[in-house]
């Protein structure tokens, strides 16, 4: 058999790139105030700034869109999207929001207060926003490995059950529930075995607390579990999803990344418990709970997207390009978050500018390096992300310097990642060259969005 993995899927309609110089990228770079995020994405040559929406949808998806009922209450698109939810999650109640982030904010709007703390293997960035906005400590807790790069570890986004335990005896009556990410973002695409999650999810019914999900990414880590756990192996990944959802009380999901959609987001959840004040919230935020903020062709879409986000040829693909990446970038000797996850690889900027102070924001600047070089826009996760600037004018910084790369859903070919990896070889030779960056403006909550920056 032949040992080259190709695309699941053949291409029907094409976007071209706009080709840029770096005299360009230079001038457009500056204009952007030195954060990429600012930047015009047909500016862009690669776009690796995340996967979240910014996939190819399928001629079914397409196809599905056509049939959108786009009834303000009661559309039949709701309904439809409810079954494969359910069937999906084993969760009788589907609460659908616009995206992933409105999920968090009616969730925790809805059951959290000033002064609670929520655990989690990693909070990503929205999340950790969305928690301490309405004044909730929003606490990490994953494993010593998951912030270790180089470790070799089949599941670095598992939470650490110790931890979690002495939290709940010392501070439980301030925990509302426990929360879990699966894949592990901010740890680097990272899985979670499923023995973590059955162990996590006794732990806080003993405590009496519910489990919530972060599900954007439940397909890759159901699949992870599949290829890396004892006795998954030849279980299904729809199957392993299933066991995944049963040992959750609760769900957000962004459902633009594993959804396979350009947009939308929901929460499940297994009682009613929540469900009268999450509505409420939600027909405040979002609108009437049978819509949710999507239209009836986003809801059609999403049906048909989180059944083929579970393909399992589809997601072997997706696994196998981020580790034929990593294994072009360690022949070039650049460090990265090992082993591989699903959506993305993280380069640990640490490897690349090892001399430049945290102070300089190294990972920032690496993002920077990629753009000017050869057009790729990936995103910081690190300091910039990460850190904090406290009242007397000191900044607090991240443990890991990370730059992401994260590959949009059935759009890149492998050209693309090999003329990627090309760059990034490229920038690791002229790492003496790279300049750090000062922050010159910055917002009180998700300041990597809109942060000014200057050359340090």
């Amino acid at each position: 058999m032949p040992k080259t993995m190709i695309e699941p899927f053949r291409i029907k309609s094409v976007e071209p790139i706009r080709m840029t110089t770096r005299a360009e990228r230079e001038r457009l770079l500056e204009a952007a105030r030195l954060n990429v995020f600012q930047l015009r994405a047909e500016d862009v040559l690669i776009d690796w700034l995340t996967d979240s929406g910014t996939g190819a949808m399928s001629a079914r998806q397409w196809g599905a869109i056509m049939e959108g009922d786009e009834s303000y209450a009661g559309a039949r698109s709701f309904f439809r999207l409810e079954k494969v939810i359910q069937d999906i999650t084993g969760m009788q109640h589907f609460v659908p929001t616009h995206q992933g982030r409105a999920a968090e904010k009616v969730l925790f709007t809805a059951v959290c207060k000033k002064g609670d703390l929520v655990p989690s293997n990693c909070h990503f960035d929205t999340t950790r926003a969305n928690l301490e906005y309405v004044g909730v400590e929003a606490l990490d807790c994953v494993i010593a490995e998951g912030l270790e790069p180089a470790t070799i570890h089949p599941f670095k986004g598992n939470i650490d059950l110790e931890r979690v335990e002495a939290l709940l005896k010392k501070e439980g009556a301030r925990i509302p529930f426990g929360m879990i990410t699966v894949t592990n973002n901010t740890g680097g695409g990272q899985p979670v075995a499923m023995a973590n999650i059955r162990a996590y999810a006794a732990l806080l019914k003993k405590y009496g607390k519910p489990l919530v999900m972060d599900v954007c990414r439940f397909a890759e880590n159901a699949m992870f579990i599949k290829m890396r756990e004892s006795g998954y192996e030849n279980t299904s990944v729809r199957a392993i999803a299933q066991e995944m959802f049963s040992y959750a009380d609760g769900a957000t999901m962004s459902a633009k990344k594993d959804g396979m959609v350009n947009i939308g987001g929901f929460i499940v959840l297994r009682s009613d418990e929540w469900l009268d004040e999450v509505r409420n919230d939600l027909i405040m935020m979002e609108g009437f709970p049978t819509y949710g903020g999507m239209a009836g062709r986003d809801l059609e879409a999403l049906a048909v997207g989180l059944e083929e986000g579970l393909d399992e040829d589809y997601l072997r693909y997706r696994l196998r390009t981020a580790e034929y990446l990593g294994e072009k970038l360690d022949a070039a000797g650049v460090g990265f978050v090992k082993p591989t996850g699903g959506h993305a690889v993280y380069i640990d900027a640490k490897t690349v500018l090892p001399d430049m102070p945290v102070a300089h924001y190294p990972a920032w600047a690496l993002c920077n390096a990629l753009y000017l070089e050869g057009g790729i826009r990936g995103v910081e996760v690190g300091s910039m992300m990460f850190g904090r600037h406290l009242e007397d004018g000191t900044e607090t910084f991240h443990s890991m310097e990370l730059v992401r790369l994260a590959f949009p859903r059935r759009m890149y070919t492998q050209s693309h990642f090999d003329y990627a990896a090309e760059v990034i070889a490229d920038v690791k030779q002229k790492a003496a060259s790279i300049r750090g960056v000062k922050i010159t403006k910055q917002p009180k909550f998700l300041r990597h969005f809109t942060v000014q920056c200057a050359w340090a």
